[in-house]
């Protein structure tokens, strides 16, 4: 597995997108706690995978590609995903009290302010894409991929099939229809969205979705796997919180060592996907290794 300064280049895309929420979002005059609460879900310490993954397509279709020119695409995806977890802790979905070892949105303000700031942090998330520097008709194509990639086809979907789950007893196709529109939507149009950008074709950009469709599923495959091999400090969440919770996982599914092989099946998938493309897609094939590879 390559791992040439892919941390080095993880840090950089971090920063990036970092700064550009901070200077785009300040903590300005308000007489509620909302933008402190939406400040407090952004900058959390969460590892940031698709503002990189958006970065690193970006540079796989072109190398030259100036970063700053992606940053207001990752910034929306950030905000988006962020949201995305301020509601899933909330006690009406997950009833999560941990987030990355911190108190979650609700617990750190309180649930009514919690629903806000995710409704918050989801409209900024379209107003990031109308910041960028590119032609209307590709700021569109933007648009409409992360609208495919969060609403009520893709992560949102996946969302209800989870609630809907608990308690039931899953095929491995129905899971992982449920884990492809929760987690692999987003890392989807994550993926799309830094390639539109930088002026992917459509071969381009079938493979490259492949490639995420692979890495979505195996980063879910992951996280069921570190649910049960893992421990809550490393997490930043409670470990076990699945099967506290009666879900459906890979593990309860297939069992750990089959689980563990159907991430590496899926990795492998990922890089074969990249055919055709050259070194310039490093970052992206060390981005596989790094989501079936990471401990928390």
């Amino acid at each position: 597995m390559p791992v040439k300064n892919f941390a080095d280049f993880a840090q950089n895309c971090r920063q990036h997108v970092d700064q550009y929420l901070d200077v785009s979002f300040p903590e300005n005059l308000d007489p509620t706690q909302l933008r402190s609460a939406m400040r407090y879900s952004l900058f959390n310490g969460g590892k940031r995978v698709r503002p990189i993954l958006a970065y690193a397509s970006a540079l796989a279709i072109n190398p030259e590609q100036n970063l700053r020119l992606i940053d207001p695409i990752a910034a929306a995806l950030e905000s988006l995903h962020s949201y995305s977890l301020v509601h899933d802790d909330l006690p009406a979905m997950d009833d999560d009290d941990l987030r990355r070892g911190k108190p979650t949105c609700h617990i750190a303000y309180n649930e009514a302010t919690a629903i806000l700031a995710g409704d918050g942090l989801q409209t900024l998330a379209f107003d990031y894409l109308s910041r960028t520097d590119l032609p209307p008709d590709i700021q569109m194509e933007l648009v409409k991929t992360l609208v495919a990639g969060s609403g009520v086809d893709g992560m949102v979907l996946g969302q209800a099939i989870d609630l809907s789950a608990v308690n039931q007893q899953l095929t491995l196709e129905q899971l992982e229809n449920m884990h492809r529109h929760k987690t692999g939507a987003l890392i989807r149009a994550s993926v799309r969205m830094g390639a539109i950008a930088a002026g992917a074709n459509k071969e381009q950009l079938n493979k490259l979705d492949n490639y995420a469709a692979a890495i979505g599923l195996a980063f879910q495959v992951q996280d069921d796997i570190l649910d049960v091999t893992s421990d809550t400090a490393t997490l930043g969440k409670q470990q076990g919180a699945d099967i506290a919770h009666n879900k459906p996982t890979y593990v309860s599914l297939l069992g750990l060592e089959a689980a563990q092989e159907k991430a590496q099946s899926l990795y492998k998938d990922a890089i074969n996907s990249l055919n055709g493309f050259d070194d310039s897609a490093d970052h992206l094939r060390q981005l596989a290794a790094y989501i079936v590879e990471r401990v928390y």
